[in-house]
């Protein structure tokens, strides 16, 4: 079996007088596999929950805006995190953070499943962000760490097949939750645990990583205002439109405090000798172009599995289940995506390309479902799933190594920390935003038509026309048709995002994949 390069083996890396320990394959892969096993079941977590969520906001008693904060309190945790932990990592051990953010994870797993009211629900939610920040964060530092950027393609592959799988698999496993009588909702919790307790022993027993000895100063401020930054925008899409409007004195305010917050975090960030998100690493071109596609990547990633599902049982009538199912094409779209093009790019070491055809198979896809409607054929969505996948799997993993493969291992947590957020920001703003158009449109589309049925639009709530079981045909086919026509709306703009990535990794530089761990730009600081 093959294993990976030395550093002696590359021709550019300077003489040290302490050379890099190479991990063989097998024990690289006994690493990933604790790696993997943690990453599927957080990402999962996020998306498991879509097709539960009318049933647990009418056994909890929520309302209509906390049926939305149930999904968007874990992607806010987990937004604001990672860059944190993606720091972190860079400072201290990166085994000892992983086990916290696991045992993070599954802590607020189990606090979930057994909330009691939708306050409760919503701050376990957020505790399950913060470690799913830290698993997100966490497993790319630590393959940054191990594998050198030309060997990197392969295991990239391995983790972007993960994450896709497990992005589309949740609403399935969640679909079969809800549908099984003899489990409840509170198992879309509960079975997030037991693979994140395996993961935890796997890498116990198998994960051994050096931490590079260096002065620990803590960008605190940096932090808070870091946070801030990113969490008043995803509160302001959440609220404006139900709670306020978009143009308001309460939505100018929002965005003046995140003007605010911006401009502080990047002075503090210029000044602090270890700062969160550190500027050097920022101002590199391609760093700057991967983080601008990242965003488009996570706008698909999270925003499409959930709407998709949507579109399949409001739209057209289908069970949880049989949503979850219909999904396959984009699963395995994004699994050939990823372990191909991973593959492709350890054996010939080129990835530009694929971050291109990707970004191309990614709006292409979202164009054709923005041309699904009520009785659209299933091979027509299938193919523009598959599209769609594909240009994930490309893309998701191979974003993060462009960005490695520009910086040394010591500042390889908080590169692949800022990609990471970027892309998870996209992700919980895209379903946010995206959520509200979709809203606005079914809600208009909806008192356009019962008129033509003789039908008042003021004379039944929007949860009354959800309830298809109990509506007439013709207001049935209206709700249908209405969630149908404004789901292909918001493809065709996430197509429009999408089209911003293919602009932005089209003018991406393509370097040539170092052999070795370190850039070794600077003599190596000692390690233990």
């Amino acid at each position: 079996m093959a294993t990976p390069r030395t550093a002696e083996s590359s021709s550019t890396s300077a003489s040290t007088d302490e050379p890099e320990y190479t991990r063989t394959h097998r024990e690289i892969l006994e690493v990933m596999v604790g790696l993997l096993a943690a990453l599927f079941t957080c990402i999962s977590s996020s998306t498991i929950v879509a097709n539960a969520l009318p049933t647990i906001v009418g056994e909890l008693k929520g309302s209509q805006t906390q049926y939305t904060w149930v999904v968007t309190a874990s992607l806010l945790a987990m937004t604001v995190s990672t860059a944190i932990w993606g720091k972190l990592s860079d400072l201290f051990n990166k085994k000892v953070l992983v086990q916290i953010a696991i045992v993070i994870f599954v802590a607020g797993s189990i606090l979930a499943g057994m909330s009691q009211s939708m306050g409760q629900l919503l701050s376990c939610r957020a505790i399950q962000g913060i470690g799913m920040g830290g698993l997100t964060a966490l497993s790319q530092s630590i393959i940054g760490s191990i594998v050198s950027p030309r060997d990197r393609g392969r295991y990239s592959g391995y983790m972007g097949a993960t994450g896709a799988l497990a992005m589309v698999s949740g609403p399935l496993i969640g679909g079969v939750i809800v549908d099984a009588d003899a489990l409840g909702w509170r198992w879309c919790f509960y079975v997030c645990v037991p693979l994140a307790l395996i993961s935890l022993v796997i890498l116990q027993r198998h994960l051994r990583i050096e931490t590079i000895k260096r002065p620990i100063k803590i960008d605190y401020l940096g932090g808070i205002l870091v946070a801030v930054a990113s969490t008043l925008p995803l509160i302001w899409v959440s609220l404006a439109g139900d709670d306020f409007g978009w143009v308001s004195w309460p939505s100018a305010a929002f965005l003046a405090a995140t003007a605010i917050a911006v401009v502080l975090a990047v002075w503090v960030e210029h000044w602090h000798p270890e700062p969160l998100v550190p500027p050097k690493v920022m101002r590199e071109r391609t760093t700057l172009l991967a983080t601008i596609a990242g965003l488009a990547v996570g706008c698909a990633m999270f925003g499409m599995s959930v709407f998709l599902t949507q579109f399949f049982q409001t739209a057209q009538g289908h069970s949880p289940t049989q949503a979850g199912i219909m999904l396959i094409p984009m699963m395995a779209g994004s699994l050939l995506g990823s372990i191909g093009a991973g593959n492709l790019i350890t054996r010939f070491g080129r990835w530009k390309r694929y971050l291109v055809i990707g970004a191309v198979l990614l709006t292409a896809g979202l164009a054709v479902l923005g041309f699904s409607g009520r009785t659209t054929p299933y091979w027509h969505v299938a193919v523009g799933m598959m599209m769609m996948g594909l240009g994930m799997g490309m893309m998701q993993q191979n974003l993060v190594l462009a960005v490695q493969n520009t910086v040394d291992v010591t500042q390889v947590g908080a590169a692949s920390g800022a990609v990471a957020f970027f892309r998870t920001l996209g992700g919980a703003i895209g379903v946010s935003v995206l959520g509200a158009i979709l809203a606005s449109q079914v809600s208009s589309h909806i008192a356009a038509g019962l008129p033509a049925l003789g039908i008042d639009p003021g004379s039944g709530s929007s949860d009354s026309l959800r309830d298809a079981a109990n509506l007439p045909a013709p207001v049935l086919n209206l709700v249908q048709t209405a969630y149908a026509d404004a789901t292909a709306h918001i493809f065709l703009v996430a197509a429009g995002i999408a089209a911003v990535s293919l602009i932005a990794v089209s003018c991406i530089k393509e370097v040539a994949l170092r052999l070795t761990v370190r850039k070794y730009d600077e003599p190596p600081a000692p390690t233990v």
